[in-house]
């Protein structure tokens, strides 16, 4: 079969496009920003890429279009498409019929964490002698790669609640049908689309209803949100993790935590991973790999040797005694974690030097503004880059006093930075976006910097 795939760079379309060539299909498409990194990773997959949408490349005549959900009416090729009554379907539904079909699917489903818990998942499966099948939003370091396809039973998937597609507006992940589902956490997100947390409750109750009787639901215990959605309806076992009749994880100094369930200890996890969130998602994974047939005392010292993901508190450099990290932080329970996470971490005098892109829908309208000057309170100094904001980030950030530095030119942010960095510093980079290349300009500055 022949597909093209518009909006092919985004992380999960190109995921599936990798996965539909190693299928055997013919694979190619099209995207506003054809750039690297996904434009040299599909191109060294065999994907041919074309830039934009135009209606010209209705003579590629493939067996069928794939819609990714960046597309919408208006949309040159997809008014052809429509014109010309072609056969299309969702990216999510495409992957649903052709490849997670007879699967054992593992979803992880959550506002936050789902990337590194699903790869945490695929780590213990591997681990585990299960060779899963996956697709998650971010590149699990231990792999080296976001989506692969193996035949192996076992799929794990990042499930994510945004919408489908413009012709399609419930939430990608009722698409999957998981025999094994993490419920991670739930918190309002996504305000371009839903209009308070119940209307994503609902979601994730269409998506409990379709998880088998025989199936398991892996669900953190801790949030009252995720018991309201249990509560409309559930006929699947359940497994809580987070709280001490289920699974829970007990600090033992450093990084380190013993993982209990029931009360019962079952092993010690040492690992470089930061904080409390972090050991949420490795009960979720231990629990929902145990489901799959891998032991917890094989899942358990595994957890050693996981590597992390790329863009989590990934350190991109240090340069005179000050690190640089990327993290993917940008909802405010997120920034607050990351910032706690690291602080837990350094040692007596050292700094952190925050540095924020609100650069998500909901960020960018303004709905969580609220809540950001306490997130960051654990930073000891905080950048904001305010381009295309629609609300003044000064006044927001005001609680904070003196220690705000606010600015719409990305050369002036790196250069306040750069300027009030010493050695000893960590500077923690937090967007959901590439930021105009701002970690290695600011480690490019502090190299300049450096007196001859």
């Amino acid at each position: 079969m022949h597909i093209h795939i518009l909006g092919i760079c985004g992380t999960f379309m190109g995921g599936l496009a990798v996965i539909a060539r190693e299928a055997g299909h013919r694979v190619t498409g099209c995207d506003a920003n054809v750039y690297p990194p996904m434009s040299t990773q599909l191109e060294q997959a065999g994907i041919k890429l074309i830039q934009g949408f135009g209606e010209e490349q209705l003579t590629l005549a493939p067996d069928l279009w794939v819609i990714g959900n960046v597309v919408t009416r208006g949309n040159p090729l997809m008014e052809a498409i429509l014109d010309r009554g072609d056969a299309y379907v969702s990216g999510p539904q495409w992957l649903s019929e052709h490849i997670l079909a007879g699967k054992w699917v593992l979803a992880v489903a959550g506002t936050h964490g789902k990337t590194t818990t699903a790869s945490l998942l695929a780590w213990l499966l591997e681990a585990g002698g299960k060779r899963p099948g996956f697709l998650i939003g971010g590149v699990p370091e231990n792999f080296g790669i976001s989506a692969r396809l193996t035949d192996s039973p076992y799929f794990v998937i990042e499930a994510d609640e945004y919408d489908t597609a413009f012709f399609d507006k419930r939430s990608k992940f009722v698409h999957y049908r998981p025999r094994t589902a993490i419920l991670n956490n739930l918190e309002f997100d996504h305000a371009d689309i839903f209009a308070d947390l119940a209307a994503i409750e609902t979601q994730f109750h269409h998506f409990v209803r379709i998880v088998p009787r025989s199936g398991l639901i892996v669900t953190n215990g801790a949030e009252r949100s995720l018991e309201r959605v249990l509560a409309r309806g559930c006929w699947s076992a359940v497994e809580r993790f987070g709280v001490a009749d289920g699974w829970s994880a007990v600090g033992v100094g450093g990084n380190g935590f013993d993982v209990r369930h029931t009360g019962s200890a079952l092993g010690r996890v040492q690992w470089e991973l930061l904080g409390e969130h972090n050991r949420m998602n490795a009960l979720a994974a231990i629990a929902a790999a145990k489901h799959a047939g891998v032991d917890s005392q094989v899942s358990i010292p595994a957890l050693s040797r996981f590597a992390n993901v790329k863009r989590r508190m990934e350190v991109r450099g240090q340069v005179r005694g000050v690190t640089v990290y990327d993290d993917f932080a940008h909802h405010p329970t997120a920034i607050a974690t990351t910032l706690e996470g690291l602080r837990k971490k350094m040692g007596p005098g050292q700094r952190i030097l925050a540095v924020l892109e609100p650069r998500s829908n909901t960020m960018k309208l303004g709905v969580m503004k609220d809540r950001l000057a306490a997130s960051l309170k654990a930073a000891d100094h905080v950048f904001c880059y305010t381009q295309g904001l629609g609300w003044d980030a000064q006044v927001v950030l005001t609680p904070l006093g003196a220690l705000v530095r606010c600015e719409d030119d990305l050369g002036r942010l790196v250069g306040a930075i750069v300027a009030e960095a010493r050695a000893g510093d960590h500077v923690l980079v937090m967007s959901n976006g590439g930021f105009g290349g701002v970690h290695q300009r600011i480690l490019d500055g502090l190299g300049a910097s450096i007196p001859a």
